[in-house]
């Protein structure tokens, strides 16, 4: 019998660890104990913003200041990545003392029974954080070699000369992204006018445009019928009909939550698992948290969650995350696009009275020599002039966010931000003005 029973080893072990060292009795149960860290650490974010980090600098040589381009080793960068995550892995694996790690297949199969192949635990507590995989649509024949997923893109150890991208959302556009800086021939896929969905509509617009100075080729809005592979390379038809072969294709249509883990009518399950604010199930004392409760499919989220509901395991009586206040980006080449709080579309839709404040990143010299003259940043604030959001288009989007999400968390108005000094030169004084005009 133990305390607290957590399924899934991904950023779900960060709420383990806090358990454990609280005095807790705490169980992990995960699938591959070589995988503890999850997607984001293995299959996702850490080695896909590596091979980015990469494929920027091999961008960036093609600048007229240098001699010559550079090349990307993909062997190399394939094998620093693997002793990178094994490393890492042992670190995760290091924390984890203190708590029974339990290897196999974790289901929910009955209240505070968790069921891992013929073996059965109970614990008061169960928390699910199961995360996603990848969706892949009815017609594309999934090979793993010339038709391939996101998981498959951080094992190859030799760049396609030419591949097309299926889908515009995060992994389509960052791999869309890599691709065409590290030389490869980019086609991408998009079921939809925009690239990105809910944005201010001039940071799609310059979006477009420096992926294709990129050399990434659009078509949208085309949607794929059936994609196969041939001896000649991966047929695809598409819905009007048309037709192309592809040396590779990345289908990159988005991901599902993994909510197999609940084989109980006690605990709902819709489009994932069913909560409420508190990420606990319809069965009490039973949680589900990160990519597999459907609400964010955010590393950084799931960890949040996860240490929220070991909060309140504990007695805590932590505040109820707000997951407007989460930063969403993407992490695109040469410029990224990161918004937190509310955007313009939100706001509208919403019917909420609001100012807005866009400043272009032309305005500042260091856009020049940064490739970030279309960029960016715009914030909003209500009625009294309190921060609802913003929305970033520029280098490292992802970073210049947090002000404007410490901003919310502070409740702060416009008044109170620009009292911060920005440093100069940097892309943060566009944000710095932007609170100046509002």
């Amino acid at each position: 019998m133990y305390d607290i029973i957590y399924i899934g080893g991904g950023l779900n072990y960060a709420g383990a660890v806090v358990a454990a060292k609280n005095g807790k009795k705490v169980a992990l149960i995960e699938n591959d104990l070589n995988q503890l860290g999850g997607v984001c650490l293995h299959k996702g974010c850490i080695p896909s913003k590596m091979f980015l980090h990469h494929a920027n600098t091999v961008f960036e040589s093609r600048n007229d200041v240098f001699d010559s381009p550079l090349k990307l080793n993909m062997q190399t960068l394939f094998d620093k990545k693997d002793k990178l995550l094994k490393n890492v892995t042992k670190v995760v694996q290091k924390q984890c003392e203190g708590i029974d790690l339990i290897e196999g297949k974790g289901v929910v199969v009955a209240p505070n029974t968790v069921k891992v192949g013929e073996e059965s635990y109970e614990a008061e507590y169960i928390v699910m954080g199961t995360g996603s995989s990848p969706f892949i649509p009815e017609g594309i024949a999934y090979d793993g070699k010339t038709v391939i997923t996101s998981n498959d893109v951080l094992n190859l150890t030799k760049l396609p000369e030419k591949i097309a991208v299926y889908g515009t959302g995060a992994i389509g556009l960052e791999m869309a992204s890599f691709f065409a800086a590290a030389g490869s021939e980019v086609t991408l896929i998009g079921r939809h006018d925009v690239l990105l969905k809910g944005a201010y509509p001039e940071m799609d617009n310059a979006l477009k445009g420096a992926l294709g100075k990129l050399g990434v080729t659009l078509m949208m809005p085309h949607s794929i019928k059936s994609a196969k592979p041939t001896k000649r390379g991966v047929h695809t038809l598409f819905e009007d009909g048309s037709e192309k072969y592809f040396e590779m294709l990345l289908a990159a249509t988005g991901r599902r939550p993994n909510t197999d883990v609940v084989a109980c009518d006690e605990i709902a399950v819709g489009k994932g698992i069913e909560t409420d604010i508190w990420f606990e199930t319809t069965l009490p004392k039973h949680y589900a948290v990160g990519d597999c409760n459907g609400k964010l499919q955010l590393a950084h989220a799931a960890r949040a969650e996860a240490l929220n509901v070991t909060e309140q395991i504990l007695g805590q009586s932590p505040r109820a995350l707000n997951l407007d206040h989460v930063v969403k980006f993407i992490h695109t080449l040469p410029m990224s696009y990161a918004y937190v709080g509310k955007r313009k579309s939100d706001l509208e839709k919403a019917g909420i009275a609001y100012r807005e404040k866009r400043v272009p990143l032309n305005q500042f010299t260091y856009s020049v020599y940064n490739h970030a003259s279309k960029g960016m940043m715009v914030s909003y604030v209500d009625s009294e002039g309190f921060i609802l959001g913003g929305e970033i288009l520029a280098p490292n989007a992802e970073e210049l966010i947090a002000a404007v999400g410490m901003a919310l968390a502070g409740e702060m108005d416009a008044a109170q931000a620009k009292r911060v000094i920005f440093a100069h030169p940097t892309f943060s004084e566009a944000l710095e003005r932007t609170f100046y005009r509002l």
